[in-house]
């Protein structure tokens, strides 16, 4: 049974979520505020809807991670997020943790060659 495009969609979606977080935390290492934020990411190939960019930012905050302060900014007011000290602990701690789970699925990854089934039970 061939998996369709709506399973191979909510996996990559899983699989983005805390990948997200440690770019957005990464990112946050200098002062941005939402839309320079969402932008720079999207510069650097990950892409983040408003809809999870700023729920996403207001649960870091509350769990120390970020620091925040509304400043005027081109004669409008704008929320400047930055990582805390808390924060940037918590970055290093998770980029080890990312850098050593990205060895070791690399490493399994390139173990073997994914083939699908049909082809194995071909004899191909």
């Amino acid at each position: 049974m061939p998996v369709g495009p709506e399973i191979i969609e909510s996996l990559r979606l899983e699989l983005r979520r805390g990948t997200l977080i440690l770019a957005v935390l990464g990112a946050l290492r200098t002062e941005k505020y939402g839309y320079t934020l969402r932008s720079d990411l999207a510069e650097q190939g990950v892409e983040i809807d408003e809809g999870a960019l700023y729920p996403m930012l207001r649960r870091l905050e509350a769990q120390g991670l970020l620091t925040s302060e509304w400043r005027e900014d081109a004669k409008r007011q704008k929320r400047f997020y930055r990582l805390s000290d808390d924060g940037a602990a918590a970055l290093a701690k998770l980029s080890d943790e990312w850098r050593a789970l990205n060895r070791s699925l690399d490493s399994i990854l390139e173990a073997a060659p994914v083939r699908p089934r049909a082809l194995k039970e071909g004899g191909q």
